[in-house]
């Protein structure tokens, strides 16, 4: 695992890393919602010259039945060239892999044969709980001094409270949990830092039994579901400040901080507000010694006939936006936001965070318009822009289809089905232009569900920078 020289895909600054070679493959995690057949990670060529592009080429199914894969991440990536706790001869070389369902980690070892990867080693609930004391593993990110897990859920059944965990760069040994003294944080879901600043955020979404069997009406409407973001000193593990968003506003979950590590500020997605089932994105920053996070762009809910709409929905007469994912480009210009519910991608230029403007938007699949893949134009989609992707360069954008299988069949009880798309920047316009030749769907994953993509080398919301 270690190397005479740096890993080539580390990058010492956002910018160079933006210059690097384009990604020759992706990889997708694939999941089974009946929990039948074991999970897999699906490997997709994206190189446009290739023979099989656009196509699944590689596929490692793992050892159990329902894992659920969710999130995953890279163990090691630019941040091991921080200066702080430098770890320049790891290798970008393994994908840590967690089933949000089953608390099982994964480590794929891609290195021998990229478009095979090989299962190592195999974290169970067991280690995760014991040592960590948690559970419902979600989120990955690679840091300078160890690979990091965000949890939703406590050991032994106990609901929470959710954290992160660590995890030894080379042997995978779950370390323990990250914080030393939490304060009030309960609910977990994302995280991310400001490296260079000694600064950790996180968000909430709900605790293991508020989201396992599909979102709960009684929940929403009680405005029980997460609406705070919290802020953590990095460096002494130790919470800082929680700031309230207002608790009509449920479940902020994607975090993005700016990769120029001289910055300050970040944007968080808001799934929905309660009050007219509107989405929005939310700026955090500095005020003065304290953290600010200030709502920069609304997203109105759509009418919509409710004899079109799922039960859950019918009684509001509209399709909520479901802001269930965000990506910032690498040089913090554009700001991507993936609309599930309505099937609308939307592109933002955030170069001033404060004032985002639109510049572009691309529509597939809704829960009502089911708008068809160009290339498929009489294929009615289910599903819409979720997970999202941006490589290193800005160029390409990469969007599947499901949120989270029980989820999924409540908003799309008639089947979510499974896709990717690939879109391009149209360099003039700013818009998004679904690819043609790149949508891999349906049969081509094997009857799983797709959820998130991450890129060979690395890709917008991997890595983390120290130098500007």
């Amino acid at each position: 695992m270690t190397r005479w020289t740096p890993d080539p895909t580390f990058y010492p600054s956002p910018t160079l890393a933006a210059a690097a070679p384009a990604e020759k493959l992706a990889y997708v995690a694939a999941f089974d919602r009946a929990g039948q057949r074991p999970d897999a990670i699906a490997v997709l060529d994206t190189d446009p010259a290739s023979d099989s592009y656009g196509r699944v080429v590689g596929w490692t199914e793992l050892p159990h039945t329902g894992d659920e894969l969710h999130h995953f991440g890279w163990n090691a990536c630019s941040s091991a060239l921080c200066p702080t706790a430098p770890h320049p001869h790891v290798e970008r070389r393994y994908l840590i892999v967690p089933g949000l369902r089953s608390s099982r980690i994964h480590v794929l070892d891609t290195k021998l044969d990229p478009r095979r990867p090989e299962l190592v080693k195999v974290i169970g609930p067991e280690e995760l709980g014991k040592r960590a004391g948690y559970s419902r593993p979600h989120t990955v990110h690679c840091g300078p001094d160890g690979i990091y897990v965000s949890a939703l859920g406590g050991a032994d059944g106990q609901e929470g409270p959710g954290g992160i965990a660590v995890l030894d760069h080379t042997t995978f040994e779950v370390r323990g949990a990250w914080e030393a003294d939490r304060g009030p944080q309960f609910l977990a879901y994302d995280f991310w830092w400001h490296y260079t600043q000694d600064v950790l955020v996180t968000s909430e979404w709900g605790t293991p039994s508020m989201i396992e069997d599909g979102i709960v009406g009684e929940l929403l409407l009680g405005r029980r579901y997460g609406h705070a973001i919290h802020f953590w000193d990095l460096a002494r593990r130790r919470h800082v400040q929680r700031v309230d968003l207002g608790d009509q506003y449920q479940m902020p979950l994607e975090l993005r901080p700016a990769h120029d590590p001289t910055k300050s500020y970040g944007f968080v997605g808001v799934v929905i507000s309660v009050e007219d089932l509107s989405a929005s994105i939310w700026l955090w920053h500095r005020d003065g010694d304290t953290w600010a996070v200030t709502k920069v762009v609304d997203i109105p809910a759509e009418p919509a006939d409710p004899a079109d709409l799922p039960d859950l929905l019918k009684p509001f007469g509209a399709v909520p936006p479901l802001v269930t994912d965000i990506d910032l480009s690498v040089d913090d210009r554009f700001l991507l936001v993936s609309c599930w519910g309505t099937g609308e991608l939307i592109r933002y230029d955030v170069s001033d965070p404060f004032h985002p403007v639109r510049v572009g938007s691309v529509r597939l699949g809704g829960i009502v318009d089911r708008t068809p893949h160009p290339a498929f134009p009489d294929e009615p989609l289910a599903g819409g822009p979720q997970m999202v992707e941006i490589s290193r360069d800005g160029r390409r954008v990469y969007v599947s289809n499901s949120l989270y299988g029980s989820w999924d069949d409540q908003f799309y009880p008639d089947g979510v089905g499974a896709w990717v798309a690939k879109l391009d920047v149209d360099p003039e316009s700013g818009g998004l232009v679904p690819d043609p030749r790149f949508f891999p769907r349906g049969e081509e994953f094997r009857g799983r569900r797709v959820h998130q993509t991450r890129l060979q080398g690395g890709d917008a919301s991997s890595d983390s920078y120290c130098f500007p």
